[in-house]
């Protein structure tokens, strides 16, 4: 059957790396996982006694929008973590902050368009849009402004500026003078920006500051996945500027008609205070890991880190070992039992000489990892 040139983008390498470690534990090994970014721990408590006392009724669609109550507990969330006094009515409930960036695309771009992209970046940024017949451009910031863009890397000439603070696969932030200096530059040129907020909330020191403490003249996408431990759920959220409601809403009925019904009734439960008390607790899981491999990798040879402010990610430069890092986080899993991600998923220039090394797991899973790469480092 006939295809499309839009469609044919480039594999998400870390699934590969999911498919082969999965290959391994078929044949009885067992393996460390530290390439996929996503917790080891369930969905909070609330959010599943919540889910099965709504299994009792019908369980139908939403508005497109999402359930009110669960936009109004969202914009609590941005009362409390940022001060901002957000109308609900700006809140958009997605299926998983996938179903944002794909509406957020949607409503701002046309085909043909250009929009900045920082490298090394989340890679699906780069897929979701060329699958829209709108161009990635490439930023390829660098180790000096610990991989996060500087207005000098946005070009003159594109629609849209994608930032990502904290930061995949790097785990780096944009403190607030750079971040206001970003969104100068994109309302210099008169570009739209999207900031990917994903990982407020898995901080080890200073908060993420969100794009809105800075303008509304921005869409935020964020999602219950990573600091509220519900990957699968497939939940998340934006907030857009006020004059892109409707249109959001109505890309959101004929693209999905809603989030699931199911996924919202938890995530509304998973923004109680019971609920944050339990991401609280495993945030200081991630933040001993984090400390376990910043203590650890240098001795190994990964001693070119960006030391992460936020996520749950190692970004190592190991191009003075390999300039394969395909081959390098193959051979770890092979001779190692440990699951690592290439860096070409994230920078398609460098990323031969870099791997992202997830701590989100137990500490119990991280220490035998590091255990293994470092007789694995000794022995290569």
């Amino acid at each position: 059957m006939r295809q499309s040139q839009r469609g044919q983008v480039d594999p998400f390498i870390v699934m590969d790396v999911m498919e082969a470690a999965a290959r391994a534990e078929a044949q009885g090994r067992r393996i460390v996982h530290m390439e996929v970014g996503q917790p080891s721990t369930p969905a909070p408590r609330a959010a599943l006694d919540a889910l099965g006392q709504a299994l009792s009724q019908p369980l139908g669609y939403t508005i497109p929008l999402g359930m009110p109550e669960l936009r109004a507990a969202i914009a609590g969330l941005y009362r409390r973590w940022y001060g901002i006094d957000l109308d609900p009515a700006r809140v958009v409930v997605t299926p998983g902050s996938s179903g944002a960036f794909v509406l957020a695309f949607s409503a701002l771009f046309d085909a043909g368009d250009r929009v900045a992209v920082g490298e090394p970046g989340y890679p699906s940024y780069r897929q979701i849009l060329r699958a829209m017949s709108v161009q990635p451009v490439g930023m390829q910031t660098r180790a000096e402004n610990r991989y996060q863009p500087v207005p000098g890397d946005i070009p003159d000439d594109v629609q849209g500026v994608m930032i990502a603070s904290p930061g995949n696969p790097s785990g780096t932030m944009l403190d607030r003078d750079a971040l206001a200096a970003l969104v100068a530059r994109t309302q210099d040129i008169g570009a739209a920006l999207i900031s990917d907020e994903i990982y407020h909330g898995l901080d080890y020191g200073a908060r993420p500051v969100s794009a809105l403490e800075l303008t509304d003249d921005v869409v935020v996408i964020n999602s219950f996945s990573k600091y509220f431990s519900m990957t699968g759920w497939r939940v998340g959220w934006m907030v857009v500027p006020p004059d892109m409601v409707r249109t959001i809403g109505r890309l959101v009925a004929n693209m999905f008609i809603c989030a699931p019904h199911a996924s919202q009734v938890a995530a509304l439960a998973a923004l109680s205070p019971e609920a944050d008390a339990e991401a609280q607790e495993n945030l200081a899981v991630y933040a001993h890991n984090r400390q376990l491999m910043l203590d650890r990798l240098p001795a190994m040879g990964f001693d070119r880190i960006a030391p992460p402010d936020g996520a749950f990610y190692i970004y190592a430069d190991v191009s003075a070992l390999t300039d394969d890092s395909r081959a390098l986080a193959a051979e770890i899993l092979d001779r190692a039992g440990v699951a690592v991600t290439p860096g070409l998923d994230f920078d398609p220039i460098r990323g031969a000489g870099t791997l992202r090394l997830s701590y989100a797991q137990s500490t119990a899973e991280i220490t035998e990892g590091l255990d293994r790469l470092a007789d694995f480092m000794a022995r290569r």
